[in-house]
This record gives C-alpha cells, sequence and structure tokens, in this order.
C-alpha cells in the first residue's frame, strides 16, 4: 500500500495543506470502512473515525475563527485529534494484526500532522 492520496498540487502551502488532510480522511474512511466489523472494532473505529473526521473540521473552524485566540485553539484541537488518531491507531494495529503495515502508513500521516500542528501552536505563542 502506497502512502494515502495526498494530492499534491502546485497550489499555495495552506491550500496544500487543506487538501493533504482533506484526503487523508477519504482515504482513512475508505480504508477503515473496509474492516471487518465486530463488537471491539466497533468501538475503536468509532473513536479512531471521530478524531479522523475531527482533524479537517478543526482546520475549516480555524480558518473562519474570529480570533488569533479562537485560531490557535483550533490548531491546538487539531494537534490534539491528531495524537488521539495515532493512539487508536495503534490499537486497531493489534486487532487485528494483519492490517498492521497499512495502518502504520496512515499513524505515520497522523504523526506528521501532529507535528505540523505543534509548530504552528508554538510559533504562535511565541507571538
Amino acid at each position: 500500500m502506497q502512502k494515502p492520496n495526498t494530492k499534491a498540487t502546485n497550489q499555495n502551502p495552506k491550500t496544500e495543506f487543506k487538501n493533504r488532510v482533506y484526503f487523508y480522511t477519504l482515504d482513512s474512511l475508505k480504508f477503515l470502512s473496509s474492516i471487518p466489523e465486530n463488537r471491539i472494532n466497533r468501538v475503536i473505529l468509532n473513536q479512531l473515525l471521530r478524531s479522523l473526521t475531527s482533524i479537517g473540521a478543526n482546520i475549516i473552524e480555524a480558518k473562519a475563527s474570529s480570533s488569533k485566540r479562537d485560531f490557535r485553539n483550533k490548531i491546538y484541537i487539531c494537534k490534539k485529534e491528531a495524537n488521539e488518531a495515532k493512539y487508536w491507531l495503534r490499537i486497531l494495529a493489534k486487532h487485528p494484526p494483519e492490517l498492521k503495515e497499512k495502518i502504520r502508513i496512515f499513524w505515520q500521516e497522523a504523526h506528521e500532522f501532529h507535528l505540523i500542528f505543534q509548530k504552528i501552536t508554538n510559533t504562535l505563542d511565541k507571538k
């Protein structure tokens, strides 16, 4: 499996990043919908879906924020949701284990998002 579809283009970096998150979310949803559902997976998948979809939703909210403080808070939520997604992906990689490699790719992208959001919040905190 290749890295999730990020559809990089010659857009400005902010638009390109929003698209990267958007396509990551779509790729994640497609992948997660292919996982057989059982009592355990249902709980994990539900939590994972919430955290993954929240990242993009909070980026949109940040863009429409009413103040710098509101913007920073939305980006901080994105960081927390990316971190939570990493946690649920680690759990999911253990159950079922045959999906471990595919899940690792999604985990790596969530980790990169977490680092990007951390950098943004650190920069905003210095201002």
